[in-house]
């Protein structure tokens, strides 16, 4: 059970380490990402349960009590956001082992699904930050563990950037936008997927949504990633080998529902999982030193001119 974007993929990484059966059910939303991703699983699809929509979050609870009703399940696991705030309680008071992992993007403490998770009778409740893990919120590591970063040789005059600012609704990022215009170079050759910020006239292509496939393709085919701080994309460009210039969406800019994505960048950067892209400030030799990195598993050689630290 998870919103589309950043919290599927975190559940889908976390099915390929706990080996969940593929006959199991997934609830999230339509989109292009969950369509393309779950092709081939049985899926329940809710209708789109914005942040803090509590009105929206019962209505998908309902639905997901009559698929509760209907067969036997093991075991109930989430990663939120709001699709879960009634679902995962109505799973777990119905018997079913139940899990919710709150999300990477949480530094400090729970989400505000999180909060309600931590309150709800017989929900377990796991973090994937040591630092605020507790009694009630067990630290069992974290999607984040066994990456390191490659220096790669080669430069390049122009570059193939591929920038996604995420899904979610209805939030635009202009500033984001705005500073990649202006840190670009003559030739630099550009895919945009704009999610809800519509934009006319940009160089390069443009997309609203792509499908999973073809969002990995431009992650493996770009020199550089730009992306908003959303745990999903981050994850996917890691997977890519592409360590992220990320551009921080801001609550108070109206970019998103509080300042999270401040944190979660703030701890990647920290750890040389990411670049930031200072909104407001171009600078194109920021593209030029994510170029030159590349990220591959710990356990990885490094191969093709590359050197690890």
């Amino acid at each position: 059970m998870a919103s589309a974007g950043g919290h599927i993929t975190e559940a889908l990484r976390l099915e390929e380490s706990l080996g969940v059966h593929l006959d199991s059910l997934w609830v999230t939303f339509e989109t292009p990402q969950t369509a393309s991703l779950l092709h081939s699983r049985r899926v329940l699809f809710v209708p789109y349960v914005a942040p803090r929509d509590v009105r929206g979050a019962l209505s998908a609870g309902r639905q997901i009590a009559q698929a509760v009703s209907r067969e036997r399940f093991d075991a109930c696991l989430s990663t939120g956001a709001a699709v879960a705030g009634f679902g995962v309680p109505w799973c777990a008071l119905t018997g079913i082992p139940t899990f919710y992992v709150e999300s990477l993007a949480r530094i400090d403490g729970p989400s505000a699904t999180g909060q309600l998770m931590g309150l709800a009778p017989r929900v377990r409740t796991l973090s994937q930050r040591a630092g605020w893990a507790s009694k009630r919120w067990v630290y069992e590591g974290s999607l984040l563990d066994g990456w390191r970063v490659c220096h790669r040789a080669g430069e390049t005059i122009t570059r193939r950037i591929f920038v996604t600012l995420g899904t979610i609704r209805p939030y635009r990022f202009d500033r984001a936008i705005d500073t990649v215009l202006a840190s670009l170079r003559p030739g630099d050759e550009v895919v945009w997927q704009l999610g809800a910020t519509s934009r006319d006239r940009l160089p390069g292509r443009t997309y609203t949504e792509m499908s999973h496939a073809d969002l990995a393709h431009e992650l493996a085919a770009a020199d550089v990633v730009v992306t908003h701080a959303g745990v999903g994309s981050v994850l996917q460009a890691h997977e890519a080998g592409k360590v992220p210039v990320l551009a921080v969406r801001s609550a108070a800019h109206g970019e998103h529902v509080d300042e999270h994505q401040r944190e979660i960048a703030h701890d990647l950067t920290a750890r040389g999982l990411a670049l930031p892209l200072i909104l407001g400030e171009p600078n194109g030799n920021t593209f030029d030193h994510a170029r030159a990195l590349q990220i591959i598993p710990t356990g990885d050689t490094a191969r093709n001119g590359q050197t690890c630290p």
